[in-house]
Parts: structure tokens; C-alpha cells; sequence
């Protein structure tokens, strides 16, 4: 693996404005990922794990402290460079897949590129291969209502690969599904991880998903527990 630093954390904090003062919810969080590892993120609800997941994707900004991406601070762009480079670079999955319900599987994986400005015929293409690769070549033209727990969140998967991102962020990516389900889910991140060298950081209370990871964090109260 190699040994230069793809994703370096460094003393990363988040307050939130309450009446009564601030709240901080990140309390300076400090961690490194190489390219093409998977790191687990656990911990109890409240802790910070879905914070820090929104600040690593630039959903979210810090109060302080930094976020590189092979080299580049990302905490210092603008609005519109952090557009570009999540478009470009990170891919996002939730524990709730937010499909859109009016179009159909294919649809959905392909409206990231469109919104990119890639033509129909290639995005189309791009859908169906990814698609495909997850073992869903028989959903092209399904609804998400015709799909199962697991067939959407593998849809949702492919909609977060559909730009080729570097890394995959994932939030309780399993939370919604049965055992069987999570623990195809969680072989199908683990084979994402292995074809692609695709970087992965999942926040789970799965215990069997972050045994699967190469590493894991434990935040506890906004800190890295030791």
C-alpha cells in the first residue's frame, strides 16, 4: 500500500452555534488514509462520525483545522472548486439510498453524469457497465419501487462510482438491510475496493462491515479514542 498519505486529516474541529454558547462536536481529530484503503468509523450516536463524513466529502466546512487531498488543502476553496472536486474525486453512499422514485435504475446512475455534461450514449453506457458489475444487468429499466432493499442500495453504489471517484464515503451504508443484504453489501464495497484500489471511509455500527475495513476509528465525544 502506498505509503504516501491520499486523505491527511489534521486537527480537525466543528462547532455547531446553540443558544446558550457553542457545541463541539469535533474536538481536533487527526488521522491519515493511504490510497486504496478502507477505514472504518464507529462509534456511539452523538459522537461525530457523520460530522466528520460530511467534512471529508466538503459537505460540510470545519471551524478549524484541515483536510488534504493528495497534498491539496480543500479547506481553503472556494464554493465552486469544492463542486468541481467532489464531482470529480469523492463519491457519496447513505444509509438511506435517496434514489429518485420517478426514474428508473439506469436513470438514477446516470444523472450524475449528466449533470456533468457528458453525453447520453456515454452515460447511458457508464450506467449499464456499472450496473452490471454489481449483478444488477436484469434492473436496467426497474423503478425504484420494484426494487429490493439491497438492489437499491447497490444502485446508489453505482450512482456514487458513476464519475469515477477516488474515494467512496459511506454513512451506515448498511443500516436499513438484513444480515444477508448488509453482508452482501459489505462484499461488494470490499470488491469495489480491491478492482478499483478505491479508497473507502464507512461509518457503521456494523461490527461485521468494520471488521471487513483495514483499519478502524473509533470516535468517542468528538475525539479519537486511544
Amino acid at each position: 500500500m502506498n505509503s504516501v498519505a491520499f486523505l491527511r486529516v489534521e486537527n480537525l474541529r466543528k462547532e455547531f452555534p446553540k443558544r446558550g454558547g457553542p457545541v463541539e462536536v469535533l474536538k481536533g481529530i487527526s488521522f491519515s488514509l493511504n490510497r486504496g484503503e478502507m477505514l472504518g468509523v464507529v462509534g456511539v450516536s452523538g459522537a461525530g462520525k457523520t460530522t466528520l463524513l460530511q467534512i471529508l466529502g466538503t459537505l460540510d466546512r470545519a471551524t478549524s483545522g484541515s483536510v488534504f487531498y493528495d497534498g491539496q488543502d480543500v479547506t481553503l476553496m472556494t464554493e465552486s472548486e469544492l463542486s468541481g472536486f467532489r464531482n470529480r474525486k469523492v463519491g457519496f453512499v447513505f444509509q438511506f439510498h435517496h434514489l429518485l422514485p420517478e426514474f428508473d435504475a439506469r436513470e438514477n446512475v446516470m444523472l450524475p453524469c449528466l449533470i456533468a455534461g457528458m453525453g447520453r450514449d456515454e452515460a447511458r453506457k457508464r450506467a449499464e457497465d456499472l450496473l452490471a458489475e454489481v449483478g444488477l444487468s436484469e434492473r436496467f429499466t426497474h423503478r425504484i419501487g420494484e426494487l429490493s432493499g439491497g438492489e437499491l442500495q447497490r444502485v446508489a453504489i453505482c450512482r456514487a462510482l458513476a464519475m469515477g471517484p477516488e474515494i467512496l464515503l459511506a454513512d451506515e451504508p448498511t443500516g436499513n438491510l438484513d444480515k444477508g443484504t448488509a453482508g452482501d453489501v459489505a462484499m461488494l464495497l470490499g470488491d469495489l475496493n480491491r478492482s478499483r484500489r478505491l479508497s473507502l471511509v464507512v461509518v457503521t455500527h456494523n461490527e461485521a462491515l468494520a471488521g471487513r475495513m483495514h483499519r478502524v476509528l473509533k470516535i468517542d465525544d468528538g475525539v479519537i479514542a486511544q
